[in-house]
This record gives C-alpha cells, structure tokens and sequence, in this order.
C-alpha cells in the first residue's frame, strides 16, 4: 500500500552502511532525510537548552512532539547537517553529556510515544526516506518501500575500525566485533520494536558490496515500486 507521501525506509545494525546509503538516496531523489537514531540526543539537547528537567516526563513529551529538527544533506551528499531549532548541532551531538542525556529520555514510554508521531511527521513532499531500526515495522509500516541492511559482524566491525583510524583515534578490531556482536543481540532481543526486518522488506547484504552499488540497486527498485518518481539530474 502506498502512503499519501513517498516514503522508503532503510532499517538495519550499525555499521551496515545506511547512514551513508540514506544520504546518498535522499540527495538523488531530492527527498526528505531522517536519522531517527539522532532524535532522543537531540532531545536531550533541546531539554538542556530550554531549561526542561529530565525527570519532567509531561514536559518531555511536549517538547518531543514538536522537536524542531532538520538534517539537510549537502549539495554533493557527502555529509548530513543536523539542525535544531535553525542551528547546527553535530557537534554537540557528539559529547558524553548528550549521550547520557538520551539515554535517560529514552527510558520514558511518554517521550517514545511522542516522538514515534514526530517521526512520521518527516513524511513530507516530495518524499522521504527513514534510516533506523524500525522504521519499516513500527513507524512507517505502510511505507511504498523498505529495504533491510545487514551486513557480517567482521566487515560491520572493519568498517568502523577504519573509520576510527581515519580520525586519528585507537581501536581495537576484536573489541569493535564483539561490542557489535553485543548489540545486535539486545537490539534483536528487546521487547520493543526489536531490530528485524519488515515481512515484505528488501534485504539487502552490503558485506562484498559498496556504496555506489548498494545506492543504485536501491534507486532502481525505487523505480519499479515508484515509477513517476526518478532520480534528480546530477549538477
């Protein structure tokens, strides 16, 4: 069933390469982008800014249901800016502060519940497209596509490996697995919204792939499922 707007969900673990995959298919369609894995640290940073204690759940959730948020991806869609109320805020995203602050929303039924309805309000014209964990089986479930990342724990753990070094930051190869391992078993396992795919998603397996193929496979079923959207020209 098709929604009202265009919606294609990317769900799947970390490091399987939706980040960069959603970027990349929201720039070529000139659609809509939400990170839905940035919301409750956004959260917590907007709590701090307006002065919201965290253990205010009414006031939680009222700021959650209209969170000013952004994420605008860049004329040649190699990098997302996140916006909160106009302003950029990646950095600060990024600190231990706002980490722990997530967590602690996060816990709140109230302030889940408030933001799955923000979440669905990115739906808009000409289109979206959703990364996170359960996009395409509890926030966007009629949605007109829904593809399933994966790929192995040790090319998952690679990747991240990789990146750190390119930052300048230690890691160790055997850690990052096992941390990966880790999480994947209590996100598969919770009791809300556990990470799994949709019944009628695409799963795709990005280990021996990369990007630019994973992009244009995705923008080619977008065009069977989708056949009066296409791609945006190239500038």
């Amino acid at each position: 069933m098709s929604t009202a707007i265009p919606v294609l969900t990317i769900d799947g673990p970390g490091g399987a390469g939706k980040g960069t995959v959603c970027m990349r298919v929201a720039a070529a369609m000139g659609w809509h982008l939400l990170d839905s894995g940035a919301l409750y640290r956004l959260l917590g940073l907007a709590a701090r800014q307006h002065g919201v204690e965290l253990t205010d759940e009414e006031a939680l959730a009222r700021l959650a249901a209209g969170l000013d948020v952004d994420f605008e991806v860049n004329r040649d869609a190699t990098a997302v800016t996140t916006l909160l109320e106009g302003a950029p805020v990646d950095q600060l995203l990024r600190t231990e502060q706002t980490g722990s602050d997530a967590s602690q929303v996060a816990a709140i039924p109230a302030v889940r519940e408030a933001l799955l309805e923000r979440q669905r309000g990115f739906a808009k014209a000409p289109g979206l497209v959703a990364d996170g964990r359960d996009m395409g089986t509890v926030v966007f479930p009629e949605a007109d596509l829904k593809i399933f990342l994966t790929a192995s724990a040790e090319e998952r753990a690679r990747r991240r490996y990789m990146q750190l070094k390119e930052q300048g930051l230690s890691a160790n190869l055997s850690a990052l697995q096992d941390e990966m391992e880790a999480r994947d078993r209590r996100d598969r396992e919770r009791s809300v919204a556990p990470l799994k795919p949709a019944e009628d998603a695409w799963e795709v397996d990005t280990t021996d792939l990369d990007i630019v193929g994973v992009v244009d496979m995705i923008l080619e079923r977008l065009r069977d499922v989708l056949p009066e959207q296409s791609p945006r020209p190239a500038e």
